[in-house]
């Protein structure tokens, strides 16, 4: 029985996506009839990845089933209910997506709970929450990226405004000014949401007056014209001057936190998250924008964004540290003639290949897998140990194993509480 086993993984078709990226990695003919924005390595019931396992494709879900401990590991396998703790996409983006935030645990099974409760139907437009979990992520950038990520200070918000000038929002721009507090950055922004047609189109034609003349000397305001392109009347288009715009070169990462606003803008990376679909928007799409909701679940704090440099765990492996319980991701760099080797495997990891070619064994039994440009492939807890050799770039997806006790978090609604 071949133990380390090949992946064939669903695609999203959103109308953010790239028509190369994805096909490109995974040998599909280029451009392709629609954008492909994701590639999704994982067992969520949205997309869920096969397992080529004793010569048949199965499920991945129905894999870990059947031996829980021996694909994800003992403590894996107890700790997450026998289930994959997490979600592994490529991501590829040619347009601005949503300006979104995630509930935290609490507010996602709440929510979930809720939207049952009231029997909202699973793909209904409306429905916010399409699982029970949260959604912590991290993204390491393939090619050059552009994100929006978490709220400025109130300083640099009033300073962009002042560089414009935004008559309409004279009044709330006043309220910051006066007090600039995080309870001052949280009304200015409701206040931006919450106006009406006919003040948010004057509003967004006295930003981009500014905005145009600034475009070709700040980032900033290159990007507002390029959101109004995409965007045009979107409250959306203030979203460079409010939250923090970050340039991620290849290999640079960014950890999104539960209830930080952020939108991915342009560029290609390596995605992992807790196994989870929650998207509460705000912006900058045609989909359902559900403010209260989103200012419900938002946190209100200034941040500057923090990007976040691989660390070194030997010469071929760059860690990315981050305080995620369900997942920790690395970048494997290999050179051909110095094997690697992986000794002393407790849990499951999800492989893809970027770049090059290599040959991966278990040590145990010597079966070998050849894999290259776009392979993604499963080693199950019970390969206790692996060699990799050949000229490549992986990124893989693992369990930490350091585990901290989860909140315990019980759930119940009465019809009554089904608002």
């Amino acid at each position: 029985m071949k133990r380390i086993a090949l992946l064939k993984n669903p695609v999203q078709e959103y109308a953010w996506g790239s028509r190369t990226f994805i096909p490109e990695l995974v040998g599909e003919p280029t451009p392709s009839a629609r954008p492909v924005a994701e590639l999704w390595m994982g067992a969520h019931p949205k997309g869920v990845s096969q397992v080529l396992w004793d010569g048949v494709w199965i499920p991945l879900p129905d894999l870990i089933q059947m031996g829980p401990e021996k694909i994800l590991g003992k403590e894996a396998a107890k700790r997450f209910s026998n289930q994959l703790p997490f979600l592994f996409k490529i991501l590829s983006a040619d347009m601005p997506l949503s300006i979104q935030a995630h509930p935290n645990l609490a507010q996602a099974r709440q929510g979930f709970e809720r939207e049952n409760c009231l029997q909202v139907p699973m793909d209904a437009p409306l429905r916010n929450y399409r699982d029970a979990n949260h959604k912590p992520e991290i993204l390491c950038a393939l090619t050059p990226f552009d994100a929006l990520k978490g709220f400025r200070k109130s300083e640099e918000i009033l300073a962009l405004f002042d560089r414009v000038s935004v008559p309409s929002l004279e009044k709330p721009l006043h309220l910051l000014r006066k007090n600039r507090t995080l309870q001052d950055v949280a009304g200015f922004f409701s206040t931006l949401l919450a106006l009406a047609e006919e003040d948010r189109k004057r509003a967004v034609s006295e930003l981009m007056t500014g905005a145009e003349r600034l475009a070709s000397s700040d980032p900033v305001f290159t990007w507002v014209t390029r959101l109004h392109q995409f965007f045009p009347d979107d409250m959306g288009i203030f979203a460079p001057l409010i939250l923090n715009l970050i340039h991620l070169e290849p290999a640079e990462a960014i950890f999104i936190r539960s209830g930080e606003l952020h939108s991915y803008l342009e560029g290609a990376g390596v995605e992992l998250m807790a196994n989870s679909d929650n998207v509460i928007r705000a912006g900058l799409t045609a989909k359902h924008a559900d403010v209260p909701e989103l200012l419900r679940i938002l946190r209100f704090e200034e941040t500057q964004g923090g990007i976040i440099k691989p660390q070194a765990r030997n010469r071929w492996e760059w860690v990315y540290p981050s305080p995620a319980k369900e997942f920790i991701i690395s970048r494997l760099s290999l050179a051909k003639g110095a094997p690697f080797h992986e000794r002393g495997r407790k849990s499951l990891e999800i492989m893809i290949c970027m770049e090059g070619t290599a040959g991966i064994t278990d040590v145990a039994t010597a079966e070998a897998l050849p894999v290259s440009r776009g392979s993604a492939f499963l080693v199950p807890a019970m390969v206790k140990e692996i060699a990799m050799d050949g000229d490549a770039i992986l990124y893989k997806a693992g369990i930490p194993e350091i585990f901290k006790p989860l909140e315990s978090l019980e759930v119940n609604l009465s019809p009554s509480e089904c608002v």
